[in-house]
Order: structure tokens, then C-alpha cells, then sequence
């Protein structure tokens, strides 16, 4: 037999024990220490980052820095067929940022870096570089990129101050042209598109050849032909604002240049090649593009009820 007064004290001895036991595990499993976790040292987190906010600057400053080399030492001594280089190259500079930073910043900022902080440099310079090469080498900075067809091309037959317009208008490929049967494409064909430029594209050379059974041919623009039949022109493309000089052909108005070509006269059945080269002197280097459009011109089938 055990009395009262026996058993609650063993009770009692047990439930301060077992509270004891308990709150060792407890403050055990709040340990930072036991979980990995480093005391919050406030003199050192300001030190690292005052260390990560140098390094900032000092990745962006190196970024503008090749990208401006790229820009105006690179790039003028470099050719359009071997532009790769002016990419690769900045951007492999990347590897050599942890060295600019052992030579610029003190030795109590780089103690503090890992490899966390190249990773982020990383990706701080590489988006740097292409944001300042993106500004660099478009207007008003630089221009590397040639006028370009503002739309459409079409052809037109003149003959007898009538004005037959091609049935479609091509970007590019071929237009087709069907005359009756030993007829040829009587009257003067014309050629008419429009360029558009980032610039300004009256500053470039436009050059246009025209090769068929006859031989090849270098042709002029007219600017006459488009001035003196602006309306007729504008109605048989399609206007596309409330403005004359806007149409599918120029859809940027006054800020495109048309080009009217006469590409022969009383044009045989076949296959005319048609080649337009643009040839402007960019910044740095000069900027070229070619266009090749082909007129076939053919004869229509007999009709089988006439036969």
C-alpha cells in the first residue's frame, strides 16, 4: 500500500521532470545554431552590403564601358560578315569580372563575395551590354540597317494614257501577267514601290537591274511618273489614310520614298528578273540589301468552247 501523500509527490516529481524534458527539446529545436542558421550579426550584414552594392556599380560601369568599345573601337574596324565577334566577345568578358574586382575593390569587400554574387554579376553584365548595344547601334547613335521595302510592289501598263495596274502586289516572289496569245506586254511597263528607312532613306543609292532573253539592263527611277500620276497611283493601290501621298505602296506618307522604274517597253513573253539594290553608308559601315522580283509574263489559254 502506497499512501496519498506518497503518490502525488512521485506524480509531482514526474510532471516536473517530464516539463523539463520538454523544454530542452524545445529550445532544441528553435536553435539556430542546431538548424544551420548563423546569428544575425548587424555590423557584418551592413559591411556585406555595402560589399554587394559596390559590386553593382562596378559590374555596370564595366558593362558600359566594353559596350562602348564594342561600339567605337570594335565595330568600325569590323566587316558585316564577321560581326559575330561584336557579341561574342563582350559577352565572354563576363569571366572577368571576379579579376576587375580583385584589382579595383578592397581586399575586405572581396572577402565577403561567393559564388553568388558572380552569378548575379553575370547576369547584371550580360543584360547591361545588350540594353547599351540596343542604344548604341540604332538612331541617332549608330545605323546598321539598310532601307527596306516600305510594302508593296506592283507594275503598271501605260499605253495610250491608260493606266492597267498588275492584279496583285507582291513583297516579294512574282507577279503574273497574261497577254493574249503572239501579243506581247505593249506599252511602257513601270515599276513602282516605296522605301522605308529608320533614318532617312533619301541618303541611299538605289540601284535597278533588269535581266532577260534581251541581256541586262541598268534602269533609272522617275520621279516625274509618280508626281504627275499621284492619284491615279493612290486609287488603284489603295489609300490607307485620309492623306495623298499615303498608300499600301508607302504607308508611312511624306516619310517614305517612291520610286517609279520604267523597266522596258513592249516586253516579250518570258521571265524579266527584276533586282533592286540599296546601298546607303550607315554608321559605322556602309549598309546594302537586295531585292530579287521576277515579271512573267505569259500568254493566256486558248478558251475550249472556241475550239
Amino acid at each position: 500500500m502506497v499512501d496519498l501523500n506518497t503518490a502525488m509527490a512521485a506524480a509531482s516529481v514526474d510532471r516536473q521532470k517530464r516539463i523539463a524534458e520538454e523544454g530542452k527539446e524545445r529550445v532544441k529545436r528553435r536553435s539556430g545554431r542546431d538548424l544551420g542558421i548563423e546569428a544575425f550579426d548587424p555590423v557584418k550584414h551592413v559591411a556585406k552590403e555595402k560589399a554587394e552594392t559596390a559590386s553593382m556599380w562596378l559590374v555596370i560601369a564595366f558593362s558600359v564601358l566594353v559596350s562602348l568599345l564594342m561600339r567605337y573601337v570594335l565595330m568600325p574596324r569590323t566587316t558585316v560578315e564577321k560581326s559575330d565577334i561584336l557579341y561574342l566577345a563582350p559577352l565572354a568578358a563576363v569571366f572577368l569580372i571576379p579579376q576587375v574586382h580583385r584589382m579595383v575593390l578592397p581586399s575586405s569587400f572581396n572577402e565577403l563575395y561567393t559564388k553568388g554574387t558572380w552569378f548575379k554579376a553575370g547576369f547584371l553584365h550580360t543584360f547591361t551590354f545588350l540594353a547599351m548595344a540596343f542604344l548604341l547601334v540604332n538612331p541617332p547613335l549608330g545605323d546598321i540597317v539598310a532601307p527596306q521595302l516600305a510594302d508593296k510592289w506592283v507594275l503598271v501598263q501605260h499605253e495610250d494614257d491608260e493606266f492597267n495596274f498588275s492584279r496583285g502586289m507582291g513583297s516579294s516572289g512574282t507577279l503574273v501577267w497574261e497577254v493574249e496569245q503572239d501579243t506581247l506586254l505593249s506599252g511602257d511597263i513601270w515599276l513602282l514601290f516605296g522605301l522605308a528607312d529608320n533614318v532617312k532613306v533619301d541618303g541611299a543609292t538605289v540601284l535597278v537591274g533588269l535581266s532577260n532573253n534581251a541581256g541586262d539592263v541598268l534602269l533609272e527611277s522617275d520621279s516625274d511618273f509618280w508626281n504627275d500620276n499621284m492619284e491615279v497611283i493612290s486609287n488603284n493601290t489603295g489609300n490607307i489614310s485620309n492623306t495623298a501621298s499615303s498608300s499600301i505602296l508607302m504607308p508611312h506618307g511624306d516619310l517614305d520614298q517612291d520610286f517609279a522604274i520604267q523597266i522596258g517597253t513592249d516586253l516579250a513573253v518570258g521571265e524579266h528578273l527584276i533586282t533592286v539594290t540599296i546601298l546607303e553608308q550607315g554608321d559605322p559601315w556602309e549598309n546594302s540589301r537586295i531585292y530579287e522580283w521576277t515579271l512573267r509574263v505569259v500568254e493566256q489559254l486558248p478558251d475550249a468552247s472556241a475550239s
